[in-house]
């Protein structure tokens, strides 16, 4: 079963998330403290040809393009700042090869607390190469990363909607390195 959510509803969840991490005196930089985190199943399937309301009024051009293995393509959709002191990044992972795509253990990176809770985008990070700082993908208490979890393959042809969520840079920092185990680094800018 596929579920997508939508950026309105993924702001929701991530706005109840941080506010509970600061009630419980939790958030901090690089922590990523919150007690929710997104289903496990928060990927969708769409076809190539998908309207422009499913990407929230976002632009045909990507913001980057990474290359991975086997065909694997992530297009970065968006790079959204939230006043809640995050960003989530949105992406399409496609799969351009000829035969299915299985997904790589290493894009959920290498934290112990972060693997044991099953396949993710955890190893991903944010660099803001101006203020010498790594972002790394928030978690919630329980150490899930707020990611798109549970992605293990993909069809040729096949495209999956996923997300990140990052502390975010200082206002000043509005353009930052995307990394992803695997994949090759792309420039994005951040809006809001």
């Amino acid at each position: 079963m596929s579920i997508r959510f939508t950026t309105k509803a993924r702001k929701g969840m991530v706005a109840a998330t941080v506010a509970a991490g600061l009630a419980l005196g939790m958030a901090g930089c690089g922590g990523g403290d919150g007690d929710k985190k997104p289903d496990a199943t928060a990927t969708a399937s769409k076809s190539s040809g998908s309207d422009p309301s499913a990407q929230e009024g976002q632009s045909d051009a990507p913001l980057a393009e990474l290359r991975g293995p086997n065909g694997l393509v992530l297009d970065i959709t968006s790079a959204d700042r939230d006043s809640g002191g995050f960003v989530t990044v949105n992406a399409d992972l496609r799969n351009d090869g000829s035969k299915t795509a299985i997904i790589s253990s290493q894009l959920t990176g290498n934290e112990t607390e972060i693997m044991k809770n099953g396949q993710s985008f955890g190893g991903a990070t944010l660099v803001d190469s101006k203020g010498k700082k790594r972002y790394y993908v928030l978690r919630d208490t329980d150490g899930r990363p707020l990611t798109t979890t549970g992605l293990t393959t993909i069809k040729a042809g096949d495209t999956k909607v996923v997300f990140m969520q990052f502390p975010a840079p200082p206002s000043t920092t509005t353009e930052v390195s995307f990394e992803l185990p695997t994949f090759s680094v792309g420039t994005i800018k951040i809006s809001g």
